[in-house]
C-alpha cells in the first residue's frame, strides 16, 4: 500500500487530472502528503498539501503574492477573463486589496448579518415548502444554490426578476481558474465577464441616480467610497468597482451552494452522524465547521514567490508559481485527530476552507450563517430524505460541489 501510495503521488500532475481524482481527490492528497508534501509540478510550479505549509504561506503575503498579472497572463491573454480576474479582491496584494476589503466588510458588520437572520430563515421555509410540494428533488437547483444567489442579490440590490442568468455566468467564470481549461470553457467564461458587465454597467448607473442605505447595500457603499474625493485609499476606479461587484457574486454564491449542498450528501452518507444533528441541533455550528473541513467547497489556492524562500525543507525561487491545496491540508492528521472521519462534534477545528490571514474570507460569518440555518431546517422538515440516483460531481478540482443531487423528500 505504502508503494502505491509512493507511486501516486510520484506519478501527480495538475495538469492531468483523472476522472478518479474528480471523484475523490482525498487518496491522492494523502499520498502527497505523505511522500512528496512540496512537490515540484512538471509545469515548474509547486504544490502544498500539509497545513502548516499553507498556513505559513497565507500569512506571509510579502513573500507570497496574490496578485496573477503575471500567473495569469499566459493562461487568458489580453482577455476580458484576464482583466476580471486580476482586478477582483481576491487576486491582488496591499493597497488595492485592503481598499477594497474595507468597503467589503463595512457591509458584513456582524450587526448587518445578525439583521440578515429572519430573512434568511423565511426563506429557506419557503423553499423548503416548495420541496415538499415536488417530493422528487434535486437538492442543488431547487434548495442550495437559490438561497446564496437570493443572499448576494440582495447584498447588492439586485433586482429579483434580473437574477436568473447569474448562476450560469457565475460558473463559467469561476470554471475558467481550472489548471487546465479547453478553449470552448475560455470562450465561455470570455462571454460571461463581457455580460456580466455590460449588466452591471446598467445596475451601477441606477444606484449611482438612486443610492441605497450604505450599511446593507455593497454596492452603494463600493460607489461611495470610489467616488468619496477624499485621498484616504478606498477610491475605486471603475472597472474595479465592475469586477469586484462580480467577484462577490461569484465568490458568494458557488462555495455557498457547495457548502449546503456537500453537506447535505455528507450527512446522507454517515447516518449516525446525520441522527445525531437531527437529535442535538445545537450541535450545527460546529457541523458547519467539519462540512467545511471535511469537503472544502474551495480545495486550491494560488500564490507567487516575490523573493526566495525555503518551505517544508524546499527552496523556492522568486516568480515561482505555488498551489496551496486546501483540500488537503484540511485531512493533515498533524492538524486534525482521524481527519478521515466526517465527526460533526469536532473541536478544535480550525480548518483552512476560508484560509487564513489578511485573505481570509470577507463573508465566511454569513456563509456559516446561511449553512446553518440552510441544513438546520432541512434536517428539521425533511429527516428522511433519501437520495434518489447518483449526485453529480462538477467536474472540477478547485471548486468541490455538486452540479446535480436528485433527492426524495417526505412532507
Amino acid at each position: 500500500m505504502n508503494a502505491d501510495a509512493r507511486e501516486l503521488a510520484a506519478r501527480f500532475d495538475i495538469e492531468k487530472l483523472t476522472a478518479e481524482f474528480y471523484a475523490d481527490p482525498y487518496p491522492v492528497y494523502r499520498a502527497l502528503r505523505e511522500h512528496e508534501p512540496v512537490k515540484r509540478m512538471p509545469n515548474g510550479s509547486w504544490f502544498l498539501t500539509r497545513y502548516d505549509d499553507l498556513v505559513s504561506a497565507y500569512k506571509n503575503t510579502k513573500v507570497f503574492s496574490s496578485d496573477k498579472k503575471k500567473e495569469f497572463l499566459p493562461k487568458y491573454g489580453a482577455s476580458l477573463l484576464y482583466e476580471h480576474h486580476t482586478t477582483s479582491l481576491v487576486f491582488n496584494d496591499p493597497p488595492a486589496h485592503t481598499r477594497v476589503r474595507r468597503l467589503i466588510m463595512g457591509a458584513l458588520s456582524p450587526r448587518a448579518i445578525a439583521e440578515m437572520e429572519p430573512y434568511l430563515i423565511a426563506l429557506v421555509d419557503r423553499l423548503l415548502d416548495n420541496l415538499a410540494a415536488k417530493r422528487n428533488v434535486d437538492l442543488v437547483d431547487d434548495f442550495a444554490s437559490a438561497i446564496p444567489i437570493e443572499v448576494i442579490g440582495n447584498l447588492l440590490d439586485v433586482p429579483r426578476e434580473e437574477r436568473e442568468p447569474l448562476r450560469d455566468w457565475s460558473l463559467a467564470i469561476l470554471g475558467a481558474l481550472e489548471p487546465v481549461i479547453s478553449a470552448e470553457a475560455f470562450a465561455r467564461g470570455n462571454a460571461a465577464v463581457k455580460d456580466f458587465l455590460t449588466y452591471l454597467e446598467i445596475l451601477v448607473a441606477r444606484r449611482r441616480a438612486k443610492p441605497g442605505n450604505p450599511e446593507r447595500d455593497v454596492l452603494t457603499r463600493l460607489i461611495q467610497g470610489e467616488g468619496n474625493g477624499e485621498d484616504n485609499g478606498e477610491r475605486l476606479t471603475e472597472k474595479e468597482l465592475l469586477h469586484n461587484c462580480i467577484f462577490l457574486l461569484n465568490a458568494g454564491h458557488e462555495t455557498t451552494t457547495n457548502l449546503i449542498g456537500n453537506g447535505l450528501v455528507a450527512l446522507s452518507r454517515f447516518p449516525a452522524q446525520k441522527k445525531r444533528l437531527i437529535e442535538q441541533p445545537g450541535l450545527i455550528k460546529t457541523a458547519v465547521e467539519e462540512i467545511l473541513r471535511y469537503e472544502s467547497s474551495n480545495q486550491l489556492g494560488n500564490r507567487m514567490t516575490t523573493e526566495q524562500v525555503e518551505l517544508g525543507g524546499v527552496t523556492l525561487a522568486p516568480g515561482t508559481p505555488v498551489t496551496l491545496c486546501i483540500g488537503a491540508a484540511n485531512r493533515d492528521p498533524a492538524q486534525f485527530p482521524d481527519p478521515e472521519n466526517f465527526d460533526i462534534g469536532r473541536t478544535p477545528d480550525r480548518h483552512l476552507a476560508f484560509a487564513t490571514g489578511a485573505h481570509q474570507c470577507a463573508g465566511m460569518a454569513l456563509a456559516r450563517l446561511e449553512g446553518a440555518i440552510a441544513i438546520s431546517r432541512f434536517l428539521a422538515r425533511f429527516p428522511d430524505y433519501a437520495a434518489n440516483g447518483e449526485p453529480v460531481r462538477g467536474g472540477r478540482a478547485r471548486f468541490r460541489g455538486f452540479l446535480k443531487v436528485p433527492c426524495v423528500v417526505s412532507p
